[in-house]
């Protein structure tokens, strides 16, 4: 006896391959969402100037936005949070984050102690949630004609050795 999916004819389909046919269809007519991007600029920044943490692509159905630094969600490293036209800074805000509308992040005066991973963690009106993590680096601009510090320790041994240097011309 035949199985009960299989058609007597050779021209009927078996209901597993309307049922494959079905699940690629309903797949392949998805409607695509463009994914939020966070573009860093400038990516190496110099201490004491600049940085903005630019977002694009954001879903049109926007409950708002929370700014974390690290790779976590956790309450302890938000920074700054904007909710319907409303900032909230968090515990880890130093006064320097400016978030904008669409979410965009601006760090001014950066430190070497800002650089590494900072999260958006983008919440849409229905509150599905989307996670995007982008990190900068942070370097030290000497100013044009300065010399690094020195330390007394330091300087005091130059001046020991030039003069001992001196005593034996």
């Amino acid at each position: 006896m035949g199985s009960p999916s299989a058609c007597p004819h050779r021209a009927c389909i078996p209901w597993q391959g309307l049922l494959l046919t079905a699940s690629l269809l309903t797949f392949w007519n998805l409607p695509t969402s463009a994914q939020t991007n966070i573009e860093v600029v400038p990516f190496n920044v110099a201490e004491g100037k600049e940085v903005i943490l630019l977002v694009s692509n954001v879903s049109r159905n926007l409950y708002g936005y929370n700014w974390y630094k690290g790779e976590r969600v956790h309450a302890n490293y938000r920074i700054i949070g904007y909710v319907t036209q409303e900032n909230a800074p968090g515990p880890a805000h130093s006064g320097r984050e400016t978030i904008h509308r669409n979410g965009s992040l601006l760090i001014q005066n950066v430190s070497l102690s800002d650089p590494g991973i900072y999260t958006l963690h983008v919440i849409s009106e229905d509150l599905v949630t989307e996670e995007v993590t982008r990190q900068f680096y942070v370097f030290y601009e000497s100013v044009p004609g300065s010399s690094p510090d020195l330390s007394a320790g330091t300087a005091v041994s130059i001046m020991i050795g030039v003069l001992a240097g001196m005593a034996l011309i």
